[in-house]
């Protein structure tokens, strides 16, 4: 393993209530991998959704002020007259590669490597970061919180200085693979360590917040939280920004310290992630189901929702949907915990949970 106690003693004593969330977050995380086998077209729409929703709120926290409606344009290829080249620059370049995050993280292999090749292709297209995109910082940066109005409105806490940095990154990514490769702590503590950390050390000279997000995204997706691309956790963060500081704030504090604490940090990473992982399950929920289902899918699920019970043979004649589909409509409803098998053999019929 590789040795950094103070990473490992963050992990050593963790309160009942962040068990608790964890407990809570995987029992969703199980209904979504058995109940969500959705549409590919249903997909789809969820994640070009969520890859706007995340682009704007990733980008407005860090001072952008281009909303969802103008950051759907710029991905059609409008261009927007009233921002600066600079806020269209840094939404086109978080929306493609939060796009591959999304399309390939299968693939894309958790390393210093990967986190400086996300740096230069978060930054390639802003030209005032040319010259140390993909590079640690060589100058002293400072974390500031910003307002509304994308103004700077305090220094946060001081981050690790440059000279330390190639060093510090090395020891935390090294620290977060054995730790994942050899399942040392629950992967959320993991991830969550790792986030603080990193936005602690602050390794760039700018675009680390976007950056955090995005390898939020997939380190979750690479720990099978797949419901990752269709609610977006960058909106939920936006939508509790204050929180979001203070909890940044409490934990990094006590960083120089030997009895340094993440619970604050921790804490709402997981209410946020909860949150999230809640979202995700009521796609699948009533209000919902339309949007999953087909239109055949549709009329079988209104059927049995009429009827006490009904065969699949029985549900073919009425709706005047083929077998087939009648049976693939059932398969889907069952996963989704919308009806149950009654009967069997040729008694078998189904029925509205």
């Amino acid at each position: 393993m590789a040795k950094n106690n103070k990473l490992d003693r963050r992990l050593q004593q963790i309160p009942a209530e962040i068990w608790s969330k964890i407990t809570k977050i995987d029992e969703l995380k199980g209904q979504w991998i058995a109940g969500a086998r959705l549409s590919p077209q249903v997909l789809g729409r969820l994640k070009r959704s969520v890859l706007i929703t995340s682009t704007g709120a990733s980008t407005r926290i860090e001072g952008a002020k281009l909303s969802d409606e103008d950051i759907e344009k710029l991905m059609r290829g409008i261009d927007i007259q009233k921002f600066t080249d600079r806020d269209k620059q840094e939404a086109k370049g978080y929306f493609e590669l939060l796009e591959n995050v999304f399309n390939s993280w299968k693939s894309l292999k958790f390393s210093e490597n990967t986190i400086k090749h996300f740096h230069k292709e978060l930054l390639k297209y802003v030209k005032k970061d040319e010259l140390h995109r993909g590079d640690y910082k060589k100058e002293e940066n400072k974390v500031h919180m910003i307002n509304a109005a994308g103004e700077s409105i305090g220094v946060l806490f001081d981050t690790t200085p440059a000279c330390l940095t190639p060093k510090r990154m090395q020891e935390l990514v090294e620290w977060t693979q054995e730790a994942i490769a050899e399942k040392k702590y629950h992967p959320l503590l993991i991830v969550g360590n790792f986030l603080v950390e990193f936005l602690q050390i602050h390794p760039f000279q700018d675009g680390n917040g976007r950056l955090s997000r995005v390898l939020t995204n997939l380190l979750l997706l690479k720990e099978d939280y797949l419901h990752m691309p269709y609610v977006s956790h960058e909106k939920l963060v936006e939508d509790n920004k204050p929180e979001y500081y203070l909890a940044l704030r409490k934990s990094q504090k006590t960083f120089l310290s030997d009895d340094g604490t993440i619970v604050p940090w921790l804490d709402f990473f997981l209410i946020i992630f909860l949150k999230q992982s809640e979202m995700a399950i009521d796609l699948l929920s009533k209000e919902n189901i339309e949007r999953l289902l087909t239109e055949k899918q549709l009329a079988v699920w209104d059927y049995i929702q009429k009827a006490d019970r009904a065969t699949p043979r029985e549900i073919s004649e009425k709706t005047k949907v083929a077998y087939p589909t009648v049976r693939q409509a059932i398969d889907k409803l069952m996963r989704f915990r919308k009806i149950e098998r009654t009967g069997q053999g040729r008694s078998t019929s189904y029925r509205k949970l």
